[in-house]
């Protein structure tokens, strides 16, 4: 048996913004990943597993500033001193999109740390090259579309086709590689992949370029007794009480707001040949907290907007968002300063307003307001202004357009008009331009 830590997508650099840390001058955000950086550290080492692997995607992007980087050194180190054999699988975001460029994890190769082994192309490892662990990996890190294309001399230029052949490809390479293994060791699988049928999580926003899909039926392979996936951010077994487990542990702490509901995880699994025991540790991260509210009322219009978010306790260090949708002429009567002194406990406090506007009313296709009627256009205009009861107005208004009709009348010889007469037609005359647009 063979005790391996599993675990990906830390991003320690994703949130590098917001309030600093007065001692180390550190983001207060970054810290919130490190802390759960420092978690799987220690139980690697007070758990004396045999092995740790991380799937892919250490940074936000394979640029990451040299602070961040010297805070992910310091965790490695720690467990390079403690002589536990470190595999470090490069990720789409540790990886860039020009051929020949260094990944994010790159000095771990230029400068070789003990016991620490980078996997930047797809590989075949045996025990010699584990440090004698009686195991077998077969690891697939993030595959570009050009990279591949330019390795394997794809020619294709419609994407479909050219996953097509990736995924031909990699099949066909992961099957040479499982004849050779030993039958009698057990065989990890690690990739930082996208797989069918897995479940996203909210890190749409921040993952880069389209996927490669493998087929869930490559990796739920009887051949192998572990899948240890990275890429996805919800944690998730793709092949639940069944052999092999085929796990994403999911990012080590909520990246944003689409993560609010998910719990965060690393994983130890003791891996025998046809039994592998997973067993998930959750990790405490800072809690999100997302609401919506609808006013419908401008009654006590604060406490509506209070009474959506949790009690004071409740916000204390969460990142909260409130999302507030109303109608646009109700603006000036939302106090947004007393909503903010509500959630002052908050560590982070996002007040998000969707002022709703009603869209002017169209005309059908191919009616023009010019070659309507007074009556017609009234009607249109008693449905913009959303007006119930018309009867009275229409009496009203047919009223006025008599009256109008009457002045017509006295209109001089020669077709100019009685200028003795008030112009009423002018200034009762139905505002067309102003309520709707010809539609040529």
């Amino acid at each position: 048996m063979v005790k391996i830590l599993h675990f990906a997508d830390t991003h320690i650099d994703v949130a590098a913004h917001g309030r600093r840390d007065p001692v180390s001058g550190l983001p207060l955000r970054v810290l919130d990943f490190l802390k759960a950086l420092d978690t799987i550290v220690d139980t690697a080492i007070t758990e004396k597993v045999d092995m740790v692997l991380f799937a892919g995607d250490a940074y936000k992007d394979r640029t990451p500033v040299p602070t961040f980087q010297r805070e992910w050194g310091k965790r490695i180190r720690r467990l390079s001193d403690a002589g536990i054999p470190t595999l470090l699988l490069v990720g789409n975001h540790d990886l860039s999109p020009a051929l020949g460029r260094a990944h994010a994890m790159q000095e771990y190769e230029t400068l070789p740390v003990p016991h620490v082994h980078v996997l930047s192309k797809p590989a075949l490892l045996t025990p010699a090259e584990l440090e004698d662990l009686p195991l077998q990996v077969i690891a697939l890190p993030w595959l570009s579309r050009s990279g591949l294309m330019a390795n394997l001399e794809i020619s294709a230029t419609d994407p479909a086709e050219v996953y097509a052949e990736m995924e031909e490809r990699i099949v066909e390479m992961l099957d040479n590689w499982l004849e050779e293994i030993d039958p009698d060791l057990p065989t990890v699988f690690t990739a930082h992949a996208s797989v069918q049928g897995a479940k996203y999580g909210g890190e749409r926003s921040v993952m880069l370029g389209n996927d490669l899909v493998l087929p869930g039926n490559l990796v739920r392979n009887p051949k192998f007794d572990y899948v240890a996936l990275g890429h996805i951010h919800k944690a998730q077994n793709l092949n639940e009480d069944a052999h092999p487990p085929v796990i994403y542990p999911g990012s080590i702490e909520r990246v944003d707001f689409g993560e609010a509901a998910d719990d965060k995880y690393f994983v130890i699994a003791e891996v025998s040949k046809g039994e592998t025991k997973v067993d998930w540790h959750k990790l405490d991260g800072r809690k999100f907290i997302d609401r919506t509210v609808t006013l419908t009322s401008l009654v006590e219009v604060s406490q509506q907007l209070m009474d959506a978010l949790p009690a004071q306790d409740a916000l204390r260090d969460a990142i909260v968002r409130l999302t507030v949708t109303y109608p646009r002429d109700w603006e000036t009567d939302i106090d947004e300063s007393a909503v903010r002194r509500h959630a002052e406990p908050a560590f982070e406090f996002h007040f998000l307003r969707r002022p709703q506007i009603e869209d002017r009313l169209r005309l059908p296709e191919g009616q023009l307001a010019s070659r309507m009627d007074h009556a017609e256009l009234l009607v249109t205009y008693w449905k913009t202004m959303d007006v119930e009861d018309t009867e009275p107005l229409n009496q009203l208004a047919m009223q006025i357009i008599h009256e109008v009709h009457k002045v017509e009348e006295h209109e001089l010889p020669g077709g100019q008009a009685d200028s003795t007469k008030p112009d009423v037609q002018r200034d009762v005359q139905v505002p067309q331009a102003a309520l709707f647009e010809d539609e040529e």
